[in-house]
């Protein structure tokens, strides 16, 4: 069995639609489950106004008190029955052939330990930002690595809007790191790198699926130059924790400023095409991220 798991917080305008798409299958052997992490606004009503609704699909949900997305993710592998995980954003939408596709790809490549697919930006009445390049789609949790099934290798992995885990490998790398992950409004990050790392470790291997694609809706306030801020800050917050944790943290350091002489080549040559908003965001968030980085505050 698969088991879906949509970790869900104050998204009432996105979460119905997110387990539509998924239910709207022809694959048999899943179940949805549905974390609500304490959400504020109307998210609760409409899903049990839509499970009410639907009694013939196979939704569980759930509410998880302690805040954080790594605290729901965990909560939902608790109860979830399947033998394969796997997570999408309350804000996901998955193409009808997913869970299908999955499944085959899955059969055809029993080596993949966890595994993750094709995210499209779909930007929700927004222009696509002036900003964006093939270097800051990670930004919006865009992902595209061609048509070919293939192994994340390297400082590559999978992005939470699409990703999932076999149950064997999440039991020997062990539940998402609750210190790491948004809670609530905040932009930390890196629980996702962390589980990726343990798996390897354990001598598990992560795979791309270039079949398995979903859309992320990316409403108009990420794509604003604050939003870039908040999410530059939340990734030296969150690269501090994890490896200040894991002793990685000196090495840490020395790859950011690898990270730097690479934004700056990058930032002259946008200047010199033409494209100095490209150039300088990337500088504005290499900035930011070092300053979390280096820093001992929030």
């Amino acid at each position: 069995m698969i088991s879906v798991i949509i970790c869900t917080y104050n998204r009432e305008r996105y979460i119905q639609k997110a387990i539509e798409r998924v239910c709207k299958t022809d694959y048999k052997d899943y179940e949805v489950i549905v974390v609500d992490n304490n959400s504020t606004d109307k998210t609760a009503d409409i899903l049990k106004a839509f499970t009410a609704s639907h009694p013939e699909l196979p939704i569980r949900c759930f509410v998880e008190t302690k805040q954080g997305l790594s605290n729901a993710r965990n909560r939902g592998m608790q109860e979830a029955k399947g033998d394969v995980f796997v997570f999408l954003d309350d804000d996901s939408l998955v193409e009808y052939d997913y869970l299908r596709t999955l499944g085959e790809y899955l059969a055809l490549n029993p080596q993949a330990d966890a595994f993750g697919g094709k995210i499209e930006p779909l930007f929700d009445e927004c222009p696509r930002p002036r900003w964006l390049c093939r270097w800051s789609m990670g930004w919006v949790s865009a992902l595209d690595m061609g048509e070919v099934v293939r192994e994340f290798e390297g400082k590559a992995f999978p992005i939470g809007a699409n990703m999932g885990i076999r149950r064997a490998a999440a039991e020997k790398a062990g539940p998402f790191n609750p210190d790491l992950g948004r809670k609530g409004g905040n932009m930390d990050a890196g629980e996702e790198k962390d589980m990726f790392r343990r798996i390897r470790a354990a001598g598990g291997t992560i795979w791309y699926f270039p079949g398995l694609k979903v859309q992320h809706v990316i409403p108009s306030k990420r794509t604003t130059l604050e939003y870039v801020d908040r999410f530059a800050e939340g990734v030296g917050i969150s690269e501090r924790v994890r490896t200040k944790a894991d002793g990685t943290y000196p090495k840490r350091i020395a790859a950011e400023l690898v990270k730097w002489c690479g934004t700056l080549v990058l930032f002259g040559w946008y200047l010199i095409t033409f494209r100095p908003v490209v150039g300088s965001t990337l500088v504005r968030f290499r900035a930011r991220v070092s300053r979390k980085l280096l820093s001992s505050e929030r």
